[in-house]
């Protein structure tokens, strides 16, 4: 959104065949300068992207222009983390162009899916935080709601992963390395952020006291606009990264004198702001880094909007009606004492009204329920970098504890609790407090996440302000997870109930009388063999794994973490080859047991994790006990793009988290909506998917949360566990002897001295449940008619968990902003 005041454009047609067909071959010629016949892949993937582009942008300025006309509420949506998946799909099919570009390319001779694939993805987060922002901007756009995405545009995102000899590689993730014709770029409309130094007090004209921030030095923000289109909306908003970049990059004199190194020093320190996503932060050099790119994206953000989207000698104190900061986690909770800054000291607005304004603006998102997660800035860090927004976080704390005794006399302990600032082991800001002290709402994303927050993370807050803990359950957009990662399963469900579902996904429901039509169930069945043999070509063509077809496809994937206990699964693979070891007769179904998973460069124990998920497979892949009954696939580099293939191929959806740790979760949402059954814990959005799809239909195991805090208020002793249950015993002992690392008893030491004397996430309590409940399985999957009824029943009772609903659950319960309809 800009200030511009230009005429809405009427979109080009597009539509028909040739004017797509000329306007293809037109880009490739003047945007590319290169002919048909000599041209690259990667050219005919720009002068196609740019042919779709020029429908959208026609849109997007008139978006631009009616939100400002209509002077609308504007969702603000601040995230670390985007994790976007490949654009020219997802704008092929907002804009209705698949068919006609699909006919224009083969017209040509071209073939369309391998100028799909040329695309890279943008990195640009790590896992569910990124894909979910993602989900929520598309939909915000799909219902037409005035909104702006802000974020980083990490010149390299989320590393690449690679193995060596089983271990995880990383390599750099350079995504922009042939360009993005998707990106915007406005140098002319950066914005300076400023960066340490010292404050001192002054008399402004009116003879009040005021403060002056004197910084050290300086970067320059440069915003890249992406284009968010709604799903055949009209509607197109704005996604804005920021780069940074130095404000005097390259010194000619130092240069002349030879010292080309030092010529260029300031340019490559400004330009590490933006250059990797969340770099490793076990230093003080990065702990240092993490905080200025927050600093810096939410500074660049809020001066943008002030700047360039509110119309000129627009009254700040009317701030509230115009916006609406949601922060997605604590990564952008600075935005708080930044917008406070620019009111009082800039705009000279009083204290106290300034401080009303963003409680009124502010909403805030926790993503988490591990006190690890809950970020802590320590107050020497904060007070060197920025110094301003430390004396303003101390004086908000001030009165807020001043208003905790007045509440709670005879209670200091309970005010020093809440307290923003942390005392010991060192003194830190508490930006989850920060948040939730100065933010309107406070919201978990899933009914039991929401509970513990309230009861356990933050619960003297809720306690004092019951009225601002709400809950959003997460969604995921069924535009992408099915009607691009689906075309099988949307084509049949377009045939069985009608066209719109994907806008309006309750209406899913239609499907459940076919749940027991033999003819639906056939072609069901057809669409998800289908997607087996899709996921078992695209594995052979891009790392060589061979997978049978004929097998169920049992799949996990998600963030390498001990919470999400993926040696959990692993010990039970042991379990299954042990048992094929001691009677090769055994009846078992087949199996192919698929990961995908990135463990964060400095987590030694997760990456160790994946080294023994390889080398278990390795060793399975070479006994021809099992030859064709059990196999580990685990590709590597799990992102979107891979996700689109892998999870409808999946039947078995592995969400097997210990209860009360996972937040919501949305790979749960992706596979049960794509037909897969699950087999889980009542964990996150575990427990909402599992009342939806019902329990038959719903495989459940494992300690629920009151037992698992039962388990560590009692003292846990895993060993117990270890010594009384063979089949356990057997497994890990296998682990531990040296039979998946040639023998070396030391190789996995440490996962089995981790799991036998501490057992964090309690994998040992939950193993017998467990295997029972894949037993169990293993008894559905044989009948092949039932099993598909309830894959299809996941599918029609699960249109509750669509990112659309979630957006409206906010508009609802915390944003308050209203559509405004474009086309």
């Amino acid at each position: 959104m800009t200030k511009s005041s230009r005429p809405a454009i009427v979109p080009s047609d597009l539509d028909d065949v040739e004017r797509f067909t000329e306007e293809f071959l037109k880009r490739l010629q003047f945007g590319q300068g290169v002919a048909l016949a000599r041209a690259t892949r990667n050219d005919l993937y720009y002068a196609l992207a740019r042919t779709v582009r020029q429908q959208l942008m026609a849109r997007w300025l008139e978006t631009v222009q009616k939100q400002m006309q209509a002077k609308a509420k504007v969702v603000v949506y601040l995230s670390a983390e985007y994790l976007l998946g490949r654009q020219l799909d997802n704008a092929l099919l907002a804009s209705g162009l698949t068919g006609t570009a699909e006919q224009a390319i083969g017209n040509l001779g071209l073939d369309l899916q391998q100028i799909r694939d040329t695309e890279v993805e943008p990195g640009l987060g790590n896992g569910g935080l990124g894909r979910l922002a993602a989900c929520f901007i598309d939909s915000l756009a799909t219902l037409r709601i005035p909104a702006i995405g802000y974020g980083i545009r990490y010149e390299y995102g989320i590393f690449r992963q690679t193995f060596e000899d089983g271990h995880q590689v990383e390599q750099p993730d350079s995504w922009l390395t042939l360009g993005s014709p998707w990106e915007f770029p406005h140098p002319e409309m950066g914005v300076k952020v400023r960066f340490a130094g010292h404050t001192e007090k002054y008399l402004g004209e009116d003879g009040v006291e005021r403060t002056r921030w004197n910084n050290d030095w300086e970067v320059i923000g440069v915003p890249y606009n992406y284009m968010v289109p709604g799903y055949r909306t009209g509607n197109v908003n704005t996604l804005r990264l920021w780069s940074a970049r130095a404000t005097q990059a390259f010194d000619l004199n130092v240069f002349n004198n030879g010292d080309y190194l030092q010529a260029i020093r300031a340019q490559a320190f400004a330009e590490n702001i933006s250059k990797v996503l969340y770099p490793e932060d076990s230093t003080p050099q990065g702990k240092e880094l993490r905080l200025q790119q927050q600093y810096f994206f939410v500074a660049c953000s809020i001066r943008d909007f002030l700047n360039n989207v509110l119309p000129p000698g627009f009254d700040l104190r009317k701030l509230p009606e115009r916006v609406i900061f949601q922060l997605n986690d604590t990564h952008p909770v600075i935005a708080i004492p930044e917008l406070m800054r620019i009111l009082v000291d800039e705009k000279d607005i009083p204290w106290d009204e300034a401080l009303d304004i963003c409680r009124q603006c502010f909403a805030y998102t926790c993503h988490t329920l591990l006190p690890e997660a809950l970020e802590v800035w320590p107050v020497e860090l904060l007070g060197r970098l920025l110094p301003r927004h430390l004396e303003i976080i101390y004086r908000i704390n001030e009165e807020f504890l001043a208003e905790l005794r007045e509440a709670y006399p005879d209670d200091e302990l309970r005010v020093r609790s809440m307290s923003i600032i942390q005392e010991h082991p060192s003194r830190a800001v508490r930006m989850a407090y920060l948040a939730t002290v100065v933010g309107a709402k406070v919201n978990g994303v899933a009914e039991l996440h929401s509970q513990l927050l309230r009861d356990k993370v933050l619960t003297d807050f809720s306690a004092y302000w019951p009225d601002k803990f709400t809950n959003v359950t997460n969604g995921i957009t069924p535009r992408r997870f099915v009607g691009l990662a689906n075309p099988g399963l949307t084509e049949l469900i377009t045939d069985t109930i009608g066209d719109g579902w994907l806008r309006d996904l309750d209406r899913l429901r239609e499907l459940e009388p076919y749940a027991d039509d033999p003819a639906f169930l056939d072609a069901f069945a057809a669409v998800k063999s289908g997607n087996r043999a899709r996921l078992a070509g695209l594995l052979e063509r891009r790392d060589g794994i061979v997978l049978p077809q004929d097998a169920m496809y049992d799949v996990m994937v998600k963030r390498l973490h001990e919470y999400k206990r993926q040696t959990l699964k692993l010990l039970h693979i042991v379990t299954l080859y042990q048992r094929l070891q001691e009677n090769p007769e055994l009846d078992i179904v087949p199996r192919v047991f698929v990961f995908g998973a990135k463990a964060a460069p400095g987590y030694w124990i997760a990456k160790q994790t994946i080294a023994l998920i390889n080398a278990v497979g390795k060793v399975i892949d070479n006994d021809p006990i099992v030859a064709g009954r059990l196999k580990v696939a685990f590709p590597a580099n799990y992102n979107v793009t891979l996700a689109e293939t892998l999870i409808p191929a999946a039947d078995l959806s592995e969400q097997i988290s210990l209860a009360g740790k996972e937040a919501s979760g949305t790979g749960n949402m992706k596979l049960a909506l794509n037909g897969a059954l699950t087999i889980g814990t009542l964990d996150g959005a575990n427990v909402e998917i599992l009342k939806a799809v019902g329990e038959q239909n719903f495989f459940l195991f494992g300690l629920t949360e009151p037992e698992v805090e039962s388990i560590y208020e009692s003292g846990y002793q895993p060993r117990e566990y270890f010594q009384t249950n063979p089949s356990l015993r057997k497994a890990l002992g296998a682990i531990a002897s040296g039979a998946f690392s040639d023998g070396n008893r030391e190789t996995f030491a440490p996962i089995v001295d981790s799991l036998l004397h501490e057992d964090r996430f309690l994998a040992l309590a939950d193993y017998q449940s467990y295997i029972e409940a894949q037993d169990r399985v293993d008894l559905a999957y044989r009948d092949q008619r039932a099993w598909n009824r309830s894959a299809v029943l996941n599918v029609a009772r699960c249109g509750f968990f669509s990112s659309d609903r979630s957006i409206q659950d906010y508009l609802d319960r915390i944003w308050n902003a209203a559509p405004v309809v474009v086309g």
